[in-house]
């Protein structure tokens, strides 16, 4: 399905788009022509009113938002209403904003492989690097397709690209799929900056994102440098911050966030100072472009995908290049809820990929994966003679002093495991501050939201029932995190694969998504991870059984919490 791409009938690929609801469902008009930063639906795009541009307003709607998760993992409907243009929230710290940075930095070439992306999420990640980048640092941008399916991903975006991009925004066209590891050498290979970024397909860079990762490789080019990933939500499209982290794994080999040693923040600067990580998310990176030729690029006996962002970390490391994770560069990024596409012919590319990783870099250590994995021990992996031979050439160090001097955090099973030491750890999360309690009444039948049996029971469904103002069983509580709790026990949850499923109580998990509602226009209850508003099945029935469905603002839809 080709996705809605606009909302002004006056041109098929505009610049700039904004949401646009028609009378039916919002009940007024609202003009997609005003300017960037007047439009009030973009404004409240990114307030928390967001969600409610996922509501569904009709069967087309609901197709769109199907397709969107089953192709893309993603609210696809969120993602086309919002356009190719944000605002997004500046969730550095403080400091950042006061830092300058040498007025000669070397230009970069942004490389955005993508296969079978989303147009919409696509586009804006191009425009959010054009819309933030000073034009001096920005080289080009290089679009690598990696032999996408999807129709509008080839004459819409050749289209698209020749009115309204820049001159410095390039395609290349993989032939055959060649996977984000080889796609990636492609795109290298066809830029000419000084310094590589690459960014996934799915992005939003924040204010002065380039700046804080062009200087550090400039001060030394065998600096690698990656930004805080910040979290786009799949559901909404909220841009939240994310917490300062550092990379780390585990003997699977899987990557993994961990806490930041106190000895890495200690410095003036604090949490504003760029940090070294033991490893890399493998996404979002920088890197002088002559260090990763020299370096060996990436290893292309490995497939599709997986296990590149570990090999490549342990290379920097050990061949006397440095890792540093840059608080003052954040970069937005969509978590989607799965890998919505497979390996050709079905491959584990991740065990392929690990077992080369294994045998190149991890020398005896490379036991303490097939303790875990036993089965890959005698699967083939390809010929890695290249890859150990550039590890000669680059003279570079073993897996123990990787160990020893960058992960010392690492537990290595058996006698010779060291203790941890000690590591920042973030304070517990303060619990969301309540907004309003009261009774959650359906305004066509004076009804109250009730647990169908007692609060505390978790599954249990919820009923509209008689109201009671002396029972505080029928009290619920709104937070800053829009769930919906019911006489401080459990919250209201809908299953995020089975919209049909009636709406029950279940634990607050604080994920938002399946627990997440918004009080919308014409008193609607708007439920995230749906898109659909809460109805009364049969106003005239006495068992008060409640659904889900298309928002229509009909006024078995219309609910009020009552103080």
């Amino acid at each position: 399905m080709c996705p809605s791409r606009g909302w002004s009938p006056t041109s098929r690929f505009p610049k700039k788009i904004y949401p646009r609801f028609s009378r039916d469902s919002m009940g007024q008009h609202s003009d997609p022509r005003k300017g960037h930063n007047g439009n009030q639906l973009e404004t409240e795009a990114n307030a928390d009113l967001s969600p409610e541009l996922g509501m569904i307003f009709n069967e087309q709607d609901q197709d769109v938002r199907d397709v969107g998760y089953q192709k893309h993992a993603f609210n696809l409907l969120i993602s086309n209403r919002l356009g190719y243009h944000r605002d997004v929230p500046d969730t550095r710290d403080s400091k950042c904003a006061k830092k300058t940075y040498p007025p000669d930095l070397p230009m970069a070439s942004i490389v955005i492989c993508f296969y079978n992306e989303a147009f919409s999420a696509l586009l804006r990640t191009v425009h959010s690097v054009l819309d933030r980048t000073p034009a001096q640092l920005l080289h080009e941008i290089i679009l690598v397709d990696d032999n996408s399916e999807l129709d509008d991903l080839k004459k819409d975006l050749d289209g698209y690209m020749q009115e309204n991009l820049s001159k410095k925004v390039k395609l290349v066209r993989n032939k055959q799929r060649e996977g984000l590891i080889r796609g990636r050498m492609v795109g290298a290979s066809h830029a000419t900056g000084d310094v590589l970024v690459f960014l996934d397909s799915h992005c939003e860079v924040n204010e002065m994102w380039l700046q804080p990762l062009l200087a550090p490789i400039k001060e030394n080019p065998r600096t690698v440098v990656c930004p805080v990933i910040d979290i786009i939500s799949a559901d909404t499209l909220i841009y939240s911050s994310s917490p300062v982290v550092r990379g780390g794994f585990n003997w699977g080999l899987h990557f993994k966030w961990d806490p930041v040693p106190l000895a890495e923040l200690g410095g003036p600067e604090g949490f504003s100072a760029p940090f070294r990580s033991p490893t890399m998310a493998g996404g979002l990176f920088a890197m002088d472009r002559e260090y990763f030729n020299m370096l060996g690029q990436y290893d292309s006996g490995m497939d599709i995908w997986g296990g590149e962002n570990l090999e490549i970390s342990f290379r920097i490391w050990m061949c006397g290049g440095s890792l540093l994770i840059v608080p003052c560069s954040r970069v937005g990024h969509i978590f989607r809820k799965r890998r919505p596409y497979g390996s050709p012919g079905g491959h584990d590319t991740m065990a392929h990929n690990s077992l080369r990783l294994a045998h190149v870099w991890m020398d005896e250590y490379k036991d303490q994966y097939f303790a875990l994995r036993p089965e890959l021990r005698n699967r083939d992996f390809g010929d890695i003679r290249e890859r150990l031979a550039l590890r000669r050439r680059l003279n570079c160090k073993s897996f123990k002093w990787y160990l020893d001097n960058i992960y010392p955090e690492m537990q290595v099973s058996g006698p010779n495991a060291k203790p941890q030491p000690p590591v920042f750890m973030n304070k517990g999360q303060k619990r969301p501050k309540i907004l309003q309690r009261g009774r959650l009444i359906n305004m066509q039948t004076n009804r109250c939201l009730v647990a169908q049996g007692h609060p505390s029971q978790k599954g249990g469904l919820v009923v509209a029932k008689e109201c009671d103002y002396n029972d505080s069983e029928q009290v619920w509580s709104y937070n800053e995190e829009h769930e919906l709790i019911l006489s401080n026990l459990l919250c209201l949850d809908m299953s995020e694969t089975r919209s049909s499923d009636p709406p029950r109580l279940m634990k607050c998990h604080g994920s938002g998504g399946s627990q997440q509602w918004v009080f919308g226009k014409s008193n609607r209850l708007y439920q995230v991870s749906v898109g659909q508003c809460l109805k009364l099945v049969d106003p005239m029935s006495r068992k008060g059984y409640v659904s889900m469905a298309i928002c229509d603002g009909s006024p078995s839809q219309q609910w009020h919490l009552e103080n």
